[in-house]
């Protein structure tokens, strides 16, 4: 018979200002194992709760990962990071090149790295954290989680950068430009604003849902290996075959894409792609 787990959970909660208050305020979010949620507002704080959760098969297990579990905050005073502290996984400034998921602007994990002593590492508990926050409309986010967990964003005003692995991603009410990936599930999206710069959206194995407002002007890009392109848009006009440079490595490769589209007047650089999955491009009514 096997040993029955043992759980403990613990709520933290942070009310945070930016020191240097401009245009470019960011919050970054970086997560193995649980959700972020985001909502946008109209005041000035940063509210922050995490749902902290620690599982162990002994008592010794247990307060072993409720000691190394804690929440991570890096005050960069014009930018805030959020990050899980503790365990087998590093985060810090990455400068090296063996950056790894979840690094952004030079920030992210070193896995398996047991908190910088570079020897291999096992936690003998599980940890989930689930952070929800409360913004101002106006900051840019930087998400990501790995594991077990959803990204849902809303009401916001700033560029959003989301990735996931094991998990979706739905963004509700953006006006600015977003780049959202996943490796397992699905990228929704919702425009209360078509937005003015490129935006890139990406699932392995998942669909694409993208509503934006009538009238959008853009130069849409779908790729997909087993996967199909729906939309609603009347104004859609087939665009000359794109040969595109990208570095890979030492060398250079040549990507061609034959799937592109002048979508009404033109504009923005909008980007679908998916592996096992179908892109859904709607303008609402």
């Amino acid at each position: 018979m096997g040993v029955l787990a043992q759980n403990f959970t613990e709520k933290i909660t942070r009310e945070l200002k930016f020191e240097k208050k401009s245009a470019m305020n960011a919050v970054m979010v970086a997560n193995i194992n649980g959700n972020v949620k985001v909502q946008g507002y109209d005041g000035d704080k940063i509210l922050l709760e995490v749902t902290k959760t620690i599982t162990g098969k002994t008592d010794e297990r247990l307060e072993k990962g409720k000691n190394e579990i804690q929440l991570g905050v890096i005050d960069r005073a014009d930018t805030l990071i959020f990050f899980v502290e503790g365990g087998c996984n590093h985060f810090g400034r990455r400068n090296g090149k063996n950056q790894k998921h979840n690094d952004r602007d030079g920030w992210g994990y070193e896995w398996n790295n047991c908190n910088g002593r570079g020897d291999n590492c096992r936690a003998d508990y599980d940890c989930q954290m689930n952070f929800t926050l409360k913004v101002p409309a106006a900051v840019h986010l930087m998400l990501s989680t790995v594991n077990d967990g959803d990204i849902i964003v809303e009401n916001m005003k700033g560029a959003v950068e989301a990735d996931n692995v094991n998990g979706s991603i739905k963004l509700s009410n953006m006006v600015r430009e977003v780049n959202a990936s996943t490796i397992n599930g699905d990228v929704n999206i919702d425009y209360a604003h078509n937005p003015d710069k490129a935006s890139h959206f990406y699932t392995l194995n998942g669909d694409i849902n993208a509503n934006f407002q009538k009238g959008l002007g853009a130069s849409l890009s779908f790729e997909s290996f087993n996967g199909n392109f729906f939309t609603n848009v009347a104004q859609l006009e087939a665009l000359p075959v794109a040969v595109e440079k990208e570095k890979q490595g030492d060398g250079i490769k040549y990507k061609v894409n034959g799937n592109r589209f002048k979508v009404g007047n033109g504009g923005v650089a909008l980007s679908f792609e998916t592996f096992n999955g179908d892109v859904y491009v709607k303008e609402k009514n």
